[in-house]
């Protein structure tokens, strides 16, 4: 059990140099354990999503072991390769949480537990979906070379689903599986019972895949694979997750690419209804969303701001219709939505007012736009539409206010919100309102806008006579430059092609 233990702990130092969460004081520490607590049950959860479609789709998965490999459509390929993406995506935030835990032993007292138990947690949720994952993909002979093939747009290298097996089909995986279960009775504790719930299934459902062939199966893949490749690093990040959900910066702390000289120029050029698009190179943001751009945003205005640019006649009279027979469109978001709107309108950090509303891992919120436009790039682009059709959306969105974040990416329901689903449903084409038509696409099953799909469809309306908006900037951010410099529109035009990590693989 002492050798075991001491494994454990030669595995935490190996290749890694000391991370920050023992320099930290004793309320951070505590708020980024509990943070990570919260990213590893999402995360999780994500990775299982993944696992379950795969299993709800015999089709593209099969349930049984075929003979020969099978001739997919070009529509299947794309599912597969969907669901590829997303398993990849939510593996390389739980590399980030168990990277960031490996220090846990430097802590002391509820810390200790809490740090090893996020570590844990996320080992399982990878071993245990990878297991599955990959007996499911076996069936069909010919998935090794759909999934092996790079894909330009995550940036990922070919023979990434080789790197699977050997990473965890191999005696050393198993390994770290038992050091770690001696260490988790060892520690014992009743802290965080919703992750050790998770834990426990996790861990039960390893042990039944262990049974039987699965010896055989990690001799077998090790051999064939270790004889093609070398391999070093799964993922490029090897860092650690702070915050709840996406909120997290790995590298580059407290400092982004857009400056704050930047950000008080945009606020000039936007105008209410404007939609944004960003990116933070370091936030590990929108786990399971594809594409290069991962958040948007609708940007309001203040008060003042919305007074002035809806002062029109048309705008008053449609107000009117509404109920408020003063015109104002203020007056009619306070009666439709006073608690919003209360919202809405108190200052936030540095006193400065809210001119943005997004769906973040906190929900949907108001937010300033010195806080939203805080990124490494960034996009606005203007509805053409009339401002009338731009005071509807307001109105919409400001329904939305207070709603959960929608960590399934489900937009048939209300209930919780996405960021790009915010600005599909405020925009979304109704009697009398021509609106704005976003492109569906299909992920896990879902029908949804993914904020990359909406720069894609920029590009392909583009001169032609269905283009929905113009751009009015972009601030593109160069790493090496350490500074966002704003790009034209072809520019913007091709960056939805960029890859998902595009840092790791651009300049």
């Amino acid at each position: 059990m002492r050798r075991l233990w001491l494994l454990l702990l030669f595995l935490a130092w190996l290749d890694a140099a000391p991370t920050k969460l023992p320099q930290l004081s004793g309320a951070e520490q505590a708020a980024r354990i509990q943070g990570d607590l919260a990213a590893v049950r999402v995360y999780r959860e994500g990775l299982r999503s993944v696992v379950t479609f795969a299993a709800s789709r015999p089709d593209l998965f099969p349930g049984g072991k075929l003979e020969k490999a099978r001739v997919l459509r070009q529509g299947e390929k794309e599912a597969v390769r969907a669901a590829w993406k997303s398993f990849l995506d939510y593996l390389l935030a739980l590399d980030a949480v168990s990277a960031y835990h490996r220090d846990f032993y430097r802590l002391r007292g509820e810390g200790k537990e809490k740090s090893f138990l996020a570590g844990y947690a996320a080992f399982l949720a990878k071993y245990r979906c990878a297991l599955e994952f990959i007996e499911r993909a076996e069936n069909d002979p010919g998935m090794d070379t759909l999934l092996n093939e790079p894909g330009p747009e995550t940036g990922l290298s070919a023979g990434m689903y080789a790197r699977l097996k050997f990473r965890f089909l191999n005696v050393g995986r198993a390994t770290a599986f038992a050091a770690y279960e001696v260490s988790y009775k060892i520690i014992g504790g009743s802290q965080a019972a919703e992750t050790r719930k998770g834990i426990e299934e996790d861990r039960k459902r390893i042990w039944e895949a262990g049974k039987g062939r699965g010896e055989i199966l990690t001799a077998r893949n090790a051999l064939r694979i270790v004889e093609r490749s070398s391999f070093t690093a799964f993922f490029p990040v090897q860092a650690g997750v702070s915050e709840w959900m996406g909120d997290t910066k790995v590298w580059r702390r407290q400092r982004s690419l857009i400056s704050a000289e930047q950000i008080g120029q945009l606020a000039k050029r936007l105008e209410p209804g404007d939609i944004l698009l960003e990116r933070r190179e370091w936030y590990l943001s929108n786990i399971g969303l594809p594409g290069f751009w991962p958040h948007t945003a609708l940007f309001l205005g203040t008060p003042g701001e919305r007074r002035q640019f809806f002062a029109d006649e048309e705008t008053k009279a449609w107000v009117r219709l509404q109920g408020e027979v003063s015109g104002d469109l203020e007056g009619l978001l306070r009666s439709r939505h006073p608690r919003a709107y209360a919202h809405s309108v108190e200052a936030q950090e540095h006193g400065h007012l809210p001119r943005v509303l997004e769906a973040m891992s906190e929900g949907v919120s108001f937010t300033t736009l010195e806080h939203s436009a805080d990124a490494d790039s960034l996009a606005a682009v203007r509805p053409r539409l009339s401002k009338v059709e731009k005071a509807a959306a307001l109105l919409r969105a400001f329904q939305y206010a207070g709603r959960p974040y929608d960590f399934n990416f489900d937009f048939l329901t209300d209930a919780a919100i996405v960021c790009s689903e915010l600005i599909y449903k405020a925009y979304e084409p109704a009697p009398g309102l021509r609106g704005l038509r976003f492109p569906l696409v299909e992920m896990l099953g879902r029908q949804v806008t993914p904020p990359n799909e909406m720069v894609r469809q920029f590009d392909a309306q583009f001169g032609a006579g269905e283009q929905q908006t113009d751009l009015v900037i972009f601030l593109d951010g160069h790493e090496r430059k350490k500074a966002a410099i704003e790009a034209p529109v072809g520019v913007f035009r091709q960056s939805w092609k960029r890859p998902k990590w595009h840092i790791f693989v651009a300049e």
